[in-house]
């Protein structure tokens, strides 16, 4: 996304923003103009508290004077707003790129209503040509890096300054490549069940609305579809 997409999906996001709400603060870098903007809804007055998904998002968070809280039992995160890899036509979203995928996922899962901000070029028809994040466990990633080979994909050990990437969590991650994912819940599933596997950065139905930001600054948005109980 370029600044002006990021810019342009930040500011849509405002209006489902209510005073007294608990939201969910996402990581990645459109979250720092999304927090750009709720600071600036703190200084005229406007009262609401942040559940940040990562240390740099907590950073930001306090850079603008948003009050946070933590994710304890009795929280009710009213909306949480985050960003995305790819976005599926069912939905389905692929995270992880700034390795807080398990916290983001916490978080997001806990929201009354996920908000997902992306540009067109993050928007396909399924998930495909790009790697999918495997937060593991340090202590014997490479017999569960083996594991996942096995099944397919084409793990790689995330790196950051010539050292192993840390999560937050204190965990390492496997980016996961792949050619398409038919069946993103079978594919999380099926990593899930590996000894040693926190969590795939595949989001399965959890966004309930999506705002793309375009270059000429302006937005489009798509909801979920309600499924009809009978």
């Amino acid at each position: 996304m370029t600044d002006v997409t990021k810019q342009a999906a930040a500011k849509a996001s405002l209006k489902y923003v209510r005073e007294g709400m608990i939201l969910g603060l996402g990581s990645g870098s459109t979250m720092y103009y999304v927090l750009e903007e709720f600071g600036s809804l703190v200084k005229s007055g406007f009262h609401i508290k942040g559940v940040p998904t990562s240390q740099r998002t907590a950073g930001w968070a306090e850079e603008f004077g948003i009050p946070l809280v933590e994710l304890k039992r009795h929280t009710a995160v009213d909306l949480a707003i985050d960003g995305a890899n790819q976005v599926s036509n069912d939905f389905h979203l692929l995270k992880g790129g700034g390795g807080s995928l398990v916290r983001e996922k916490i978080v997001d899962a806990s929201a009354n209503e996920l908000v997902i901000l992306v540009d067109e070029s993050k928007c396909v028809s399924h998930l495909h040509g790009a790697l999918l994040p495997v937060e593991v466990l340090p202590f014997g990633w490479e017999k569960t890096a083996v594991i996942i080979e096995k099944l397919g994909y084409e793990p790689a050990l995330r790196y950051k300054d010539n050292s192993p990437f840390i999560s937050d969590n204190g965990n390492y991650i496997l980016d996961c490549g792949f050619n398409i994912i038919d069946n993103p819940q079978k594919t999380h599933l099926q990593l899930k069940e590996i000894t040693g596997v926190v969590d795939t950065g595949l989001f399965i139905g959890m966004a309930d609305r999506i705002i793309i930001g375009k270059e000429e600054g302006t937005v489009e948005e798509k909801q979920r579809k309600q499924e009809v109980q009978q």
